[in-house]
């Protein structure tokens, strides 16, 4: 791999099933490493179930050679235990990531839909068929969780200031990201009218 090269992973997270997809960018072009799922429904412990999400993120990382990670945010609206469930799941694949010292960007379901379709309200199906347009796969994703652990990988790819919760020197960015009208004004200045 040349020094210009980027490794991009990018993590559905879930407890039963954990999707992922890498991406190799050259030149700003990317094409497809690897594609699949970790299946974890056959381990009833739930410890268990998170050193196998560690274990395989960090195998993924080294495996790949990955130098940025991003991961989809947990959908708000599940419920309360699922959302918890599946906190714990993106919490351990953060921290499997942040312990190879491979920074971690995050990003709402809603963003990576918007960045790989156009439209925050596109359905997975609609993600897997611009990412089939995209990388023209040989067969198709085993599962849509598997889709959207790529579609969070080239979602990255795309952004110009993502939010990250690591760097490569190992330190949290726990700096809250300005957002709202004052934000929206600041970053465009074009839009305010005099009185």
């Amino acid at each position: 791999m040349s020094s210009g090269d980027r490794v991009i992973l990018g993590i559905d997270p879930g407890t039963n099933l954990l999707g992922y997809g890498a991406i190799t960018v050259k030149n700003g072009n990317p094409s497809l490493l690897t594609l699949g799922v970790v299946r974890l429904s056959k381990i009833a412990d739930a410890g268990e179930k998170l050193h196998h999400i560690y274990e395989r993120i960090v195998g993924l990382i080294k495996g790949f050679e990955v130098q940025e990670v991003a991961i989809e945010a947990p959908f708000y609206g599940k419920n309360v235990q699922s959302m918890l469930k599946l906190g714990r799941a993106q919490g351990v694949a953060i921290a499997a990531a942040i312990s190879q010292e491979v920074p971690v960007y995050e990003y709402v379901p809603r963003k990576i839909k918007q960045s790989i379709c156009g439209n925050g309200n596109a359905s997975k199906e609609q993600v897997l068929s611009m990412l089939t347009a995209q990388f023209n796969f040989e067969t198709k994703p085993e599962t849509l969780d598997a889709s959207d652990g790529l579609a969070a990988a080239l979602c990255h790819l795309y952004q110009f200031q993502p939010r990250t919760f690591g760097t490569t020197q190992g330190r949290s960015n726990t700096g809250k990201k300005k957002s709202g009208w004052e934000q929206f004004l600041k970053n465009n200045p074009d839009r305010l009218k005099g009185g």
